[in-house]
């Protein structure tokens, strides 16, 4: 999209940056809503009287409702627009949170978080996916990486939320108000972001580029021209039909190329999806008790150390927006790798050194808890300063218009598969070891540094209409030949 032509072209445009804050509500639901059960597992394992196994299983089908949600949003938003996926998605999100608070058996709680993941899925394909459509493209990144950081700032607000209903109720299996336990009430809390969200999405201006794809040029351009400062929206509607191709319905068939059935800037996404998960971001911390404990932290004071978490997660996020549109996507995913690799290494070199009693539990002695708790800390800012929110940026702008709906939804279904594969896996990986848990993460950061160096595109400052679906990337640059 051509950049705005007002005499403060170099400030961001109020009213862009509103609509990116209104979709990405969708990303704080997206971080609320997947980490507000940690805070009722136990609960709710008493109340039901189910196994860790099944804990585990119930806790883990959510993941599985995301990717569904992901896979089929790209299809709905081609054919109904993004607008009336944010506002299926708030209306999902308001149904798990009534379900999950009244569920009366496992089965029924397992099937309003399934709708949740559906909500969550949906919003993880749809909110980058806008952002980047009516973003201009020299802020393009600082505002897809919005995204991320309404997603630290949903789980931030879920873990406070957590804490107060258990704190006010004495216990979170205690009852709290009109009858009910603390913990039904961290679901329902959920409904009123989710409200919040559904009333925000309802007052969004529909992307350009889809009102282009079904000849709505005249909204398309009081679009371009409200909310870009473009003066000429004429010429950027045509260059966005021609990159559209073909006026026809867009599907999944859409996708197919040379590269192995899929063209290769999907592979990228689905591969870049992967690669963000099976560095083992989302079960880093399943031993966070193990290394607070060997600095002087008492395991009572779980919510501090996960504040902390919490906190520094928000903060290099915003580290992370300052920097994208200025060094670029690719250089940021290279450093982080780069940083994951060592801090995950040392993570895997310390706890080869631990001790393990009979139970199994690792205890770290000596100066190895102080090193594998900086080299987790150190992880979690690499990660999140990089490949948490650059990954949504590209997945955003990287496709080209007439597949990027569909390329993401099918990239994104691929991440929460992933991320499912991981949860899933890692008690086994402990089990052998966490000397080859944290090795195999620090392997998959090795490799998605030499991943990106070779099949990752820098997209920094190029127009969306500029995407090539079947292009080689050679060392960040597009190259026109077959993969």
């Amino acid at each position: 999209m051509s950049e705005p032509s007002s005499p403060n072209e170099q400030r961001l445009h109020r009213r862009v940056v509103a609509i990116s804050i209104g979709a990405a509500l969708g990303g704080f639901l997206f971080g609320f809503d997947s980490s507000v059960i940690n805070g009722a597992v136990d609960s709710i394992q008493g109340k039901f009287a189910l196994s860790d196994a099944f804990t585990g299983f119930a806790v883990a089908a959510a993941l599985l409702g995301c990717a569904v949600g992901a896979w089929f949003a790209g299809t709905i938003a081609n054919r109904y627009g993004r607008i009336r996926v944010m506002v299926l998605s708030a209306l999902l999100f308001l149904i798990s949170a009534f379900g999950s608070g009244l569920a009366f058996g496992v089965w029924d709680l397992i099937l309003w978080r399934v709708i949740g993941g559906l909500a969550i899925g949906a919003a993880s394909v749809i909110a980058p996916a806008y952002i980047a459509e009516v973003a201009p493209s020299s802020f393009r990144g600082r505002l897809g990486s919005l995204q991320q950081m309404a997603i630290v700032l949903g789980i931030f607000a879920a873990l406070l939320s957590d804490q107060l209903l258990a704190l006010w109720a004495d216990g979170a299996d205690q009852e709290l108000w009109l009858g009910l336990e603390a913990w039904r009430w961290m679901f329902l809390v959920a409904a009123i972001p989710a409200v919040i969200y559904g009333m925000a999405a309802l007052r969004l201006p529909e992307s350009p580029r889809y009102l282009v794809s079904k000849h709505h040029d005249d909204e398309a351009a009081e679009v371009l021209e409200q909310y870009t400062g473009m003066t000429d929206a004429s010429a950027k509607i045509a260059e966005i039909r021609e990159s559209m191709g073909q006026d026809e319905e867009r599907s999944l068939k859409d996708l197919r190329g040379h590269a192995l059935g899929l063209h290769p800037i999907v592979w990228t996404g689905i591969l870049l999806s992967v690669f963000q998960q099976f560095v083992g971001i989302n079960v880093i911390f399943y031993y966070s008790t193990t290394l607070w404990k060997s600095v002087g932290f008492d395991e009572d004071q779980a919510f501090l150390t996960s504040t902390i978490t919490s906190v520094t997660n928000i903060v290099v996020t915003i580290i992370a927006i300052a920097l994208v549109d200025r060094i670029g996507r690719r250089l940021l995913l290279l450093i982080g790798s780069a940083g994951m690799t060592v801090a995950l290494g040392l993570m895997a070199v310390a706890f080869a050194n631990a001790t393990v009693n009979d139970a199994g539990d690792a205890t770290l002695t000596g100066a190895w808890g102080t090193i594998a708790l900086i080299a987790a800390n150190a992880f979690v800012v690499f990660f999140g300063a990089t490949w948490g929110p650059v990954v949504w940026v590209l997945l955003g702008e990287m496709f080209p218009n007439n597949i990027r709906a569909t390329a993401l939804a099918v990239a994104a279904a691929a991440q929460w598969l992933a991320n499912w594969f991981i949860t899933v896996t890692f008690p086994g990986f402990a089990s052998i070891g966490l000397t080859f848990a944290y090795g195999f993460y620090a392997s998959m950061a090795l490799l998605s540094l030499l991943f990106v160096y070779f099949r990752v595109p820098e997209t920094k400052g190029m127009e969306l209409e500029a995407m090539d679906a079947d292009v080689k990337v050679h060392r960040g640059q597009f190259v026109r030949e077959s993969m």
